[in-house]
């Protein structure tokens, strides 16, 4: 029994030697790395994500800006052609008023022209027509300016000389050379007028030679 050798338990060698400070702090930190990690993908994938979203919105936008400059451009073309199709046809109802005066002045003469013509139908027929082309000009707007008798007005007469008149007061319309008109009020053309002034005054019984 004294001889029996004690048997004396192994242990694991390994497993009871202190762990390494540096392999532990290494190991730590990686841990901590990994999970820093972690929060900064997920907050990366957050801003990638809104990026595509202000990307998406950028180009609807975009999209949205070139189709209203398309509907504006083609608004100003249609506002062009009608503009013109205004400034070309404007006078369309006028002229078609106008086509039956001009008829009956080309019968007029057709008629004068003839061998037999009767004078004082050809005057009564150039009335009709003058009274035809008046209510057209009427119709439009047209006015006549006569101002026979009438005060000078240079905004709507213009003189072509003046002449002396005992009987008219001065800056008076004696005659009426060539008759003018407005539209609507807007002078076309001024009326060319004689305007009478004073006629020269002798004081008698008074020598001017002292």
């Amino acid at each position: 029994m004294a001889n029996e050798e004690r048997t004396i338990p192994e242990t694991n060698v390994a497993s009871e030697r202190p762990e390494d400070p540096v392999e532990s702090q290494t190991r730590a930190e990686g841990g901590e790395q990994i999970q820093e990690a972690a929060p900064e993908t997920a907050e990366l994938e957050a801003v990638q994500q809104l990026l595509e979203d202000a990307r998406s919105k950028a180009d609807e936008h975009w999209n949205e800006l070139l189709r209203a400059r398309a509907e504006l451009e083609n608004q100003r073309r249609r506002h062009e052609r009608e503009l013109e199709k205004g400034r070309k046809y404007a006078l369309e109802k006028f002229a078609q008023d106008l086509l039956p005066v001009k008829d009956s002045l080309e019968m007029g003469l057709a008629a004068a022209q003839a061998e037999d013509a009767n004078v004082t139908a050809l005057r009564e027929g150039t009335e009709l027509i003058l009274k035809m082309f008046n209510e057209v000009a009427a119709r439009f707007g047209i006015e006549t300016i006569d101002p026979q008798g009438e005060a000078f007005n240079p905004d709507f007469h213009q003189a072509i000389s003046t002449q002396e008149s005992s009987e008219a007061a001065p800056d008076t319309v004696l005659t009426v050379v060539r008759k003018g008109y407005a539209l609507n009020g807007r002078l076309l053309r001024p009326a060319m007028v004689v305007v009478s002034k004073p006629g020269e005054q002798t004081t008698a019984g008074v020598d001017t030679q002292a």
